[in-house]
């Protein structure tokens, strides 16, 4: 599981984050957001819902790299007069998804969408989880800035063939022509992680876990580069917002699935044409919490004030249609199907 060394909670309405120790694993935990700490000061609220009258508590916790958008959420929400105590953690889409099916949460953030085993886990305990979209973000593909690939561009059959479960690439001058005689090395999420789970069905195309020769993985991203950036033949993969924010540090590669080399931006991961890192960032709270005043209206001024909130967490708004949607999907308390099962 996503081990922390801290918790914090934060208090909307105070506009300030308060750290309290952490105590037992009921708390949720926090750690460093993948895009940096968020902040609001730039962006004006003008939210057409009225907050002022919400209060009460917030229990979220789950996929690392939503907790920054839902920490932007809190401090602007609290802006426009709300008196919500939410607290934020990043314990791993997974582990979140765990603790939401035992009934410990109130929202459960996630980088992908919930799985079949996750759901029966939650249906076992009558617990009904509805998906709601609040955010885009893509997954970069991240190097020392020594390791020389050519166009600075790698093709998703080469990201295959590097991180495939069974792969036995020793050196990258294995993967042709071009690439440099260096001994490979990789820094990767866990598999606690969403990002690990995305990266490993979106770009190596298998439910499998990914080669561990090696791979030092971890749960904080801080680490991951750390590890890539004091590594020079090292690559990896980290969540768009966090490889901006740390772009001094890192390579930030172009990837190719087919149709040419393509770059990360705003633009191409919205667009989708940044295939197939791009990935839709959910918050699922259940049939019965969604109706609750201060969660419905939490959820719903993410909606609203969409833009602003992606923005001051380094991700990419949903589009009209997607916003829609997710609206749809907080009004009527709708569950999310069952998935296939893998």
């Amino acid at each position: 599981m996503r081990s922390k060394n801290f918790c914090a909670a934060l208090t909307v309405g105070a506009l300030a984050f308060g750290a309290a120790a952490c105590g037992d694993d009921d708390e949720p935990t926090a750690s460093t957001p993948a895009g940096g700490g968020a902040s609001t000061e730039t962006q004006p609220a003008e939210s057409g819902t009225d907050v002022s009258s919400l209060s009460g508590s917030i229990r979220i916790d789950g996929s690392s790299t939503v907790e920054p958008l839902a920490n932007a959420a809190a401090e602007l929400i609290g802006e426009e007069g709300a008196k919500l105590q939410v607290t934020v953690g990043g314990a791993g889409t997974g582990d979140g998804f765990e603790k939401f099916c035992r009934g410990e949460l109130d929202i459960a953030d996630a980088s992908r969408a919930i799985e079949a085993d996750e759901y029966e886990a939650c249906q076992k305990e009558g617990i009904d989880p509805v998906e709601v979209q609040v955010g885009i973000d893509g997954l970069s593909v991240v190097a020392n800035p020594a390791l020389k690939f050519p166009n600075d561009c790698i093709k998703v059959a080469d990201l295959k063939k590097l991180l495939a479960p069974k792969s036995k690439v020793k050196n990258y001058s294995e993967l042709g022509s071009g690439y440099p005689d260096a001994p490979v090395s990789f820094f990767t999420p866990g598999t606690e992680s969403g990002t690990y789970d995305y990266f490993t069905e979106a770009a190596l195309e298998t439910d499998a876990e990914q080669r561990t020769q090696n791979v030092q993985t971890s749960a904080d991203d801080n680490q991951i580069v750390t590890g890539i950036s004091g590594t020079e033949n090292a690559l990896g993969y980290v969540g768009f917002a966090f490889a901006e924010e740390n772009k001094e540090k890192l390579k930030t590669l172009a990837v190719d699935n087919g149709d040419g080399c393509v770059q990360p931006n705003v633009e191409t991961i919205a667009s989708g044409e940044y295939a197939p890192l791009s990935r839709p960032l959910f918050m699922y709270p259940t049939a019965e919490t969604v109706k609750m005043p201060a969660i419905k209206g939490y959820l719903t001024f993410i909606n609203e004030m969409n833009q602003q909130i992606n923005e001051a967490s380094g991700y990419i708004p949903l589009t009209d249609e997607l916003k829609t949607k997710a609206l749809e999907n907080i009004n009527s308390a709708t569950p999310v199907e069952k998935p296939a099962a893998e």
